[in-house]
């Protein structure tokens, strides 16, 4: 290891870091050394056969300094226009108190700064850290637990509804930058809460971002949760959202996914618990030389769990998407009742698709269907609009649209499904006045 590597880096990063509780220096010292002894995956391991992370191993990041000014102007068109929505908001991974806001009417429940739970130990973080995502996960797992200080701490007690929405924003700012957001959402007996996630940047920086959600769902309970990646096109995010769930709960998620030069989002939800269910759903956008990976596992542990899953992909220019999706049911998981679905759209001859939905069934009486599909416009509905009068580029726009509406129609937050649509709307639209 040269004093130039990356990993030299991040090792220096990591000894500079503030001294911490016990239990979290332990879990620091596990990262690290699970990540230095992994190292990068390389496409010759299975779950990145077909996404190279040699842009990222190749690059040198290190933990922003102080964090740039940032005013609440900068950030406004990310908060698509809800003061009625709380919103916490993390610069270059560390909270802001000055850009945050609490839309009130929701007591009761904690909704804060990791850091500030950490200093305090207020809520016992330590009883939930990692425990759903631990450094062993995965190599960009343990980087960001060898990283851990700051992000979103979320607990909402039982038998509580959160009315409002709680809109998590992480702003990255400024060049050749890394932040390691964790993220803890704990959701207790027979309780409910809405949550975006929205990675954003305010220029065209290359930069890092790598971010790790433990959501823990508990008996009864829902948690709605939507991701919204929409970083710097030289950026590269790797983000990985770990779910456990407990019986007759429900998980409902959205990937949206439309910015960063390489991105790749991992959600893995694990059935634990009997007529537990969850639904995944996701579109991504690229164009360009963009590289766009979704990865998601839904793991049936125990019987009469249903899942849902639908992931639609379009893509433009030499950009290059890749869906891989497991269902993966135990030898006790009966009754499973699984359905997964992935469509792409390629509006290039350059553009390419690698797509693997899997099922790994142990137990004998399931219901499992999987399937995948890559096309492109279907020339006899541009046949149909040209007949009638709408011009090429139109009719390609407005089919293309009708392809991603398809999916955006599934979420059920109203003003967040309003605001995708219309940022979908005017992206083909602009590409079309081209």
């Amino acid at each position: 290891m040269t004093e130039s590597s990356p990993f030299a880096a991040y090792r220096a990063d990591y000894e500079a870091q503030a001294s911490a509780p016990e239990w979290l220096d332990a879990l620091r010292s596990a990262g690290i050394a699970q990540f230095e002894k992994a190292g990068f995956p390389t496409m010759k391991d299975e779950d990145w056969h077909f996404t190279s992370v040699a842009p990222i191993a190749a690059s040198t990041f290190h933990i922003a300094g102080e964090a740039p000014t940032v005013r609440p102007a900068d950030i406004k068109r990310f908060t698509f226009a809800h003061p009625d929505w709380h919103t916490i908001v993390f610069v270059n991974g560390r909270y802001s108190a000055d850009l945050s806001s609490f839309a009130g009417e929701d007591s009761g429940i904690r909704v804060g700064s990791l850091a500030e739970a950490i200093r305090t130990g207020k809520g016992r973080p330590e009883r939930h850290v990692s425990r759903i995502a631990p450094p062993a996960e995965n190599s960009f797992t343990a980087l960001n637990a060898a990283f851990i200080g700051d992000g979103a701490f979320i607990e909402v007690p039982a038998d509580i509804s959160v009315k409002k929405t709680i809109h998590l924003v992480f702003v990255s700012a400024g060049a050749d930058v890394v932040s390691h957001p964790r993220n803890v959402i704990v959701a207790a007996r027979h309780s409910y809460c809405s949550i975006v996630e929205s990675y954003v940047s305010l220029d065209e920086s290359k930069y890092f971002t790598n971010a790790v959600t433990e959501v823990h769902v508990g008996e009864g309970a829902r948690v709605d949760h939507y991701k919204l990646q929409r970083e710097s096109s030289l950026a590269f995010h790797v983000g990985t959202i770990q779910v456990r769930q407990a019986a007759t709960s429900k998980f409902n998620s959205f990937s949206f996914a439309t910015g960063a030069a390489l991105s790749r989002t991992n959600i893995y939800t694990t059935l634990d618990g009997e007529a537990a269910e969850c639904t995944l759903n996701g579109l991504y956008l690229a164009d360009g030389t963009q590289l766009v990976d979704h990865q998601t596992r839904i793991e049936h542990v125990q019987p009469n769990c249903p899942s849902r899953e639908v992931y639609k992909g379009i893509l433009d220019g030499r950009s290059h998407g890749v869906f891989n999706g497991k269902v993966y049911v135990h030898p006790e998981a009966q009754k499973t009742d699984g359905k997964q679905s992935n469509n792409n759209l390629l509006l290039s001859k350059t553009a390419r698709v690698d797509t693997k939905p899997q099922l790994e069934i142990f137990a004998d009486d399931v219901k499992c269907t999987h399937g995948a599909t890559i096309g492109r416009l279907d020339d006899n509905a541009m046949f149909y609009l040209n007949s009638r009068g709408v011009g090429r580029e139109k009719a390609r726009m407005l089919l293309t649209y009708a392809f991603a509406a398809d999916v955006l129609e599934r979420i059920e937050l109203e003003p967040l499904k309003r605001k995708l649509e219309e940022m979908v709307l005017a992206r083909f639209a602009d590409k079309t006045a081209g």
